[in-house]
């Protein structure tokens, strides 16, 4: 076989392994276990929970947008355009750095006065403004120009329509969202009895984290490659993490009791669409305050990750069967609090973004924390 065609099957295979997240034989973890905040988890407000809501006609308009991302100037032209046909004061543009992601601009803008402040960027600048507006009462806006666009994917925004999104970010309603918090533990900071809670810095997600599989194809992704090709650049990346080491981990959630499991990936999920018309959490919802959790496993090589495309394919035409070998499975549970203690560290990433070798990942649901722009009734 030409090289040529090996490439097309390491890409087909990859395809495989990002189609399996979507469609699969499930089953539920049975055993469930007590993780709670305790008395020394750092506690949140709890969240204002409130129907959408329509803004008003006249507002404050501030920007925090990562200049170096496609599209952000042309974006700029036309928010003041509309600000300007509309008798808004001009938006307040703050703009992001390496060493400042979003969070501070965001914090400014608040400070300053702003009624709506919207995130343009990719995933990372929506999760750093994010976290700065959490039950701040101030709407965040959502502009996507980066590679996965998670959250506005989740919310269903019209991603292909510059005008659109716009239109939702001044004009849109205001909904309330929930977001996940996770106090990640890295290699070799692990302790007899856990992590330290006087080193907590708990780290915001709007949408998912993980370890093992999914977190290695993220680190192995380049930015050159997705700059060139878009969410694509992740199949090549899956291609030669394949064959990633089982995860072996401990995982409590809620107030049950621990459960032993062994997988290639293990997520914790806020809402469940990835991009290409992906579904990894079926179940997940962005205002059910809950957390899902997804652990992924196969055998056999390519074969499991085959066995699962064939799977999704036969469901797909409304086939089910029990009669052959299962070669790759899900598990699916769903909680407010999840716990996951690797029995060795294992590469993580939050929202799409890796953060390097983690021991333990402790995670908990902020329920209706964000309020986000969303498209007018």
């Amino acid at each position: 076989m030409a090289w040529e065609w090996w490439l097309v099957l390491l890409i087909s295979t990859a395809l495989f392994a990002i189609v399996m997240i979507m469609w699969h034989r499930t089953w539920v973890v049975s055993h469930r276990s007590a993780l709670g905040r305790g008395p020394n988890r750092p506690a949140l407000p709890a969240a204002q929970a409130e129907a959408a809501t329509p803004v008003t006609p006249k507002q404050n308009v501030a920007l925090v947008v990562n200049p170096i991302k496609s599209g952000a100037e042309d974006f700029i032209v036309q928010l003041i355009t509309l600000c300007r046909s509309n008798n808004f004061s001009p938006p307040k543009v703050y703009e992001t750095t390496v060493e400042n992601p979003g969070a501070k601009q965001a914090m400014t803008a608040i400070a300053e006065g702003a009624d709506v402040v919207i995130a343009a960027g990719g995933d990372g600048t929506v999760r750093s403004v994010a976290t700065a507006m959490v039950h701040t009462g101030v709407p965040m806006a959502i502009i996507p120009l980066g590679t996965g666009n998670l959250l506005a994917r989740n919310l269903d925004f019209p991603i292909s329509s510059m005008d659109k999104l716009i239109n939702i970010a001044v004009f849109g309603n205001n909904t309330p969202i929930d977001v996940g918090w996770v106090q990640i533990t890295p290699e070799g900071e692990k302790e007899t009895s856990g992590a330290n809670p006087s080193k907590w810095d708990p780290q915001l997600f709007t949408v998912i984290i993980g370890v093992g599989f999914d977190a290695a194809l993220v680190q192995d992704t380049e930015d050159k490659l997705k700059r060139r090709i878009g969410w694509l650049a992740y199949f090549m990346a899956a291609a030669q993490n394949l064959y990633y080491d089982l995860v072996k981990a401990t995982v409590t959630i809620d107030e049950f009791a621990p459960s032993v499991i062994e997988a290639r990936t293990i997520m914790v999920g806020n809402c469940g669409k990835l991009p290409g018309g992906v579904t990894l959490l079926p179940n997940a919802k962005l205002d059910d305050g809950m957390l899902d959790l997804a652990a992924v496993d196969t055998k056999a090589g390519l074969t499991g990750w085959a066995g699962l495309f064939g799977t999704v394919v036969l469901q797909g035409a409304g086939i089910h069967s029990d009669n052959y070998p299962k070669t790759g499975e899900i598990q699916f549970a769903q909680a407010e609090h999840v716990r996951v203690e690797m029995d060795r560290p294992a590469h993580a990433q939050i929202d799409g973004d890796p953060i390097g070798m983690a021991e333990i990942l402790d995670a908990w649901v902020d329920k209706g924390a964000l309020l986000v722009r969303t498209p007018p009734a």
